[in-house]
């Protein structure tokens, strides 16, 4: 069973009015990370909210509405919380750091959230997916990028731009599958930990330091990225 850490991201409901449809959605998350988008009813999501059965309608036309809410919600909050993290940050090993750092933190810090918007989303038909798609290119796109980035400066050695931008992405993502508040490693040192990983994928340097060692090792060109190609979902 779920437990509650979706309370640890109360912001980002703060701006759904009125306050019942923001119950509503918070009884989602909780109800979808415990039982999976298939075995939550929408009476179930109504009476964790504290409503009557029916009152769910009030607010959304369907279970369907719910998820796709929550997963726009969400993946738009991780989108800000990488693009926040990279601000100010030159060089690429630190900006690969930061950004998997950050990717990966937030999957922990909101791990009841972050398991509906990346493990149920495959319960979202595909009409319906291409409210989230956008938001799922730009994290690929963004991995892609400073992976990239760091290739063209020597810093990274990265035969397979596609596959390595994969794996970091999978690094984050998992972490929602097996993460909860009884982890002995906080959010933050755990984002610590698996950057310091994503560095020695990328053979970089592992505090993020680059530096002459880094800049001669051979490192292959890397090819314009796809800006089309979605992350796995």
């Amino acid at each position: 069973m779920a437990d509650r850490g979706f309370s640890d991201a109360p912001d980002l409901w703060l701006g759904v009015n009125p306050p019942a449809s923001r119950k509503m959605l918070i009884a989602a998350v909780e109800s979808f990370a415990t039982h999976g988008y298939h075995a939550t009813t929408t009476r179930s999501i109504a009476e964790r909210a504290g409503f009557s059965p029916g009152a769910m309608y009030v607010h959304f036309r369907s279970k369907l509405d719910l998820l796709c809410a929550v997963n726009v919600a969400g993946h738009a909050a991780v989108l800000t919380a990488v693009e926040r993290a990279l601000d100010g940050v030159a060089s690429p090993p630190a900006r690969l750091r930061q950004l998997t750092s950050a990717f990966v933190s937030w999957h922990a810090r909101n791990h009841t959230l972050a398991r509906v918007i990346q493990y149920e989303l495959r319960a979202i038909p595909p009409e319906r997916y291409e409210e989230i798609r956008p938001l799922r290119r730009r994290f690929e796109q963004i991995f892609r990028e400073e992976l990239q980035r760091g290739v063209q400066s020597g810093d990274f050695s990265v035969s397979d731009l596609r596959a390595t931008t994969i794996a970091l992405l999978s690094l984050g993502i998992d972490v929602a599958r097996w993460y909860d508040q009884r982890q002995k490693v906080g959010p933050d040192e755990l984002g610590e930990r698996y950057a310091d990983i994503a560095m020695r994928m990328v053979s970089a340097e592992p505090h993020g330091t680059g530096g002459a060692a880094a800049r001669t090792r051979t490192s292959k060109r890397a090819p314009p990225a796809n800006r089309d190609a979605l992350a796995p979902s």
